[in-house]
């Protein structure tokens, strides 16, 4: 059996991942580029490896939720990706979804505080 910060570690990424969909969604208003958008990501706290995130860039693009373009930059080509209208709904979807899931969990928690008054 895994040690307790090993299962930690494992269980944290496992969440992070199922999120990492919506935040990359939530990151494609304006065009970015793959690693542009990996800085913003780090940003605001979310790290993400390039071999994490280009091939979710590519099955988002599969999907029909983002296109992409090259573009000739400063210093050379880049692959430039936003959100189109499909991705728009189904991020908003998506985002509503979250919430639900948000507070079915903070309404557990806090029945969850209750019972442990209760035992008090």
């Amino acid at each position: 059996m895994e040690n307790l910060e090993s299962l930690k570690q494992n269980l944290s990424s496992e969440l992070r991942r199922g999120t990492l969909l919506l935040m990359v969604l939530n990151s494609l208003n304006e065009p970015q580029y793959g690693y542009s958008l990996i800085q913003h990501l780090a940003d605001i706290g979310m790290k993400v490896e390039q071999n994490t995130l280009y091939p979710l860039l590519r099955r988002l693009e599969k999907q029909g939720l983002v296109d992409s373009e090259w573009m000739v930059g400063q210093s050379r080509p880049r692959r430039y990706y936003s959100i189109n209208q499909n991705g728009i709904t189904i991020r908003s979807h998506l985002l509503k979804e979250w919430e639900n899931m948000n507070q079915i969990l903070i309404r557990q928690d806090q029945g969850l505080e209750e019972d442990h008054e209760k035992l008090d």
